[in-house]
Order: C-alpha cells, then structure tokens, then sequence
C-alpha cells in the first residue's frame, strides 16, 4: 500500500473513535526520517487509548503492523511508527504544547473531515387545489 493511502486509512481510523483535528502532513520533501505523518487529537486519555487500538487493530486487518510504538502507558501522546508513516495521538493540550503543525511548518497539510452527509429537511409544498 502506498503511504498517502495507508495515512488516509489511518486518519479514518482514527476519526471512527472521533479523534479530532485530524491532519496528515506530507514531510516526502522535507526529511527522509517519514513520508507522512497523520496528527489527532483526543479530549481524554481514554479516548487517546480508544483512537489508537483503533488505528492498530484497522491497520492490523489490511496486513500492516506497527514497527514501534510509544506512550501506550501514559496517554498523552501515543506514537505508532509505520515507517513511511508516523501516527501521532495528542491530548489536546498535550498536542498545543509539543506543536508539531509549528515544528514541521513548510509541511504540506491535509485536514481530514468526518465526511457524514446531512441533508436538510425537505420543506413540504402546499397541495394544489383544484
């Protein structure tokens, strides 16, 4: 699997435990440490830990396992290194103070949407008369 899909995948997985902020920043140009790397966010560490066995267990089923992982014990920022892609799970206040989206500015960033469509009510038109 490419790492653009693969960090798609990823980001989706992720937005299905609701993870917030979810952004994927293209580093290909920048450092040959990783190609992508997928950034979200959590509101409790309960749900840091909820996003991430999301990610792993998804990943899992279409053949791909992490390579390293870090912070599983504390939650506030969970680590899955994929190789050419980095998953990074912040608390929010976790994710403001380490300021990722800063460090690695020149980035090319991607926001990724929950893409739930929500139609509007269709307005009833009034019987004609006869």
């Amino acid at each position: 699997m490419r790492p653009k899909t693969l960090a798609k995948r990823i980001a989706r997985f992720a937005l299905s435990k609701k993870a917030s902020d979810v952004t994927i920043m293209d580093l290909r140009k920048l450092t040959d440490m990783t190609d992508f790397f997928v950034i979200c966010s959590a509101d409790s560490d309960v749900q840091v830990k909820a996003v991430a066995d999301s990610v792993a267990d998804g990943t899992q089923q279409i053949g791909i396992s992490a390579w390293h992982t870090e912070g599983l014990t504390h939650r506030q920022w969970i680590l899955l290194d994929y190789v050419d892609v980095v998953v990074h799970i912040f608390l929010k206040q976790a994710r403001r103070f380490y300021g990722l989206e800063k460090l690695w500015g020149d980035a090319e960033v991607e926001v990724i949407q929950d893409e739930v469509v929500k139609k509007s009510p269709r307005k009833s038109r009034p019987a004609k008369q006869p």
